[in-house]
């Protein structure tokens, strides 16, 4: 089956309000950033955004968020974003803080059919008893709190279930790529893209390189099985990568 869809807006043209996403990245490595340009570009808004982090200003998720595109993020961590921080804080966005682990297993347990797992991570603390402020009041009261989950003893050893998760949507960013949907990602960037494309019941992948005929098995990090559409980068939009902090010895 050919999966290769000829420009990213297309690929994402029927992404619509209030529609989930699994977005793929790891800090800005290895971030989707032509589709969410062409999200961007569509005017959707109301998204609920399950990603490592959200981006950063002006960049990746951050172009969406700070236009008042994301309504909720799931997410390990709110890094340099600014805006990100001052949404949460003030009220305005929905924030569910998680181990990074955890969220990693949550997205590959969703696309493995797991509905749930037990983990020792967050033992002991909000992230297991409950009262995690999910979203805030304007006034900085909190609205919306996390609820206490199931624990249970496994050989003398205390765990809390945590769900799969599951969305609409996934968006992923791969070195390289066949029509039929197989996938390679490159060192810091198969971190969580792999997990995102498989969580989402549509995953959509841009690739830098689509490349003649089909990856040999041996190469793939991500059978097409979980990809359901290939957008093909030009050379110009393969090589334009940001730096989220450039350091110098």
């Amino acid at each position: 089956m050919n999966k290769v869809v000829a420009s990213a807006r297309e690929a994402v043209a029927d992404i619509g309000d209030g529609a989930s996403l699994a977005v793929g990245g790891f800090g800005l490595c290895g971030i989707p950033a032509v589709l969410l340009e062409a999200l961007h570009q569509s005017g959707v808004s109301g998204l609920s955004v399950v990603s490592n982090n959200c981006g950063t200003d002006g960049h990746g998720l951050g172009v969406l968020l700070s236009d008042g595109r994301i309504s909720r993020v799931t997410a390990s961590y709110v890094g340099e974003n600014k805006e990100f921080a001052r949404q949460y804080l003030g009220g305005e966005l929905e924030v569910e803080l998680i181990p990074q682990g955890t969220l990693s297993e949550r997205l590959r347990a969703g696309g493995c059919g797991i509905p749930a797992f037990y983990t020792p991570a967050g033992v002991g603390s909000q992230v297991a008893d409950g009262g995690l402020p999910w979203k805030y009041t304007a006034d900085g009261g909190v609205e919306v709190a996390s609820p206490r989950k199931e624990q249970r003893a496994f050989r003398g050893r205390t765990y809390v279930l945590e769900e799969s998760v599951t969305t609409d949507f996934a968006l992923v960013r791969a070195v390289r790529g066949d029509r039929y949907g197989n996938l390679v990602f490159q060192r810091s960037a198969r971190n969580f893209n792999p997990l995102a494309a498989m969580a989402g019941r549509v995953a959509v992948a841009e690739v830098e390189e689509l490349v003649d005929g089909a990856l040999h098995p041996d190469e793939v990090h991500l059978p097409g099985v979980f990809v359901q559409r290939v957008v093909p980068l030009t050379a110009g939009q393969a090589a334009d990568k940001s730096i989220e902090k450039a350091t110098v010895r």
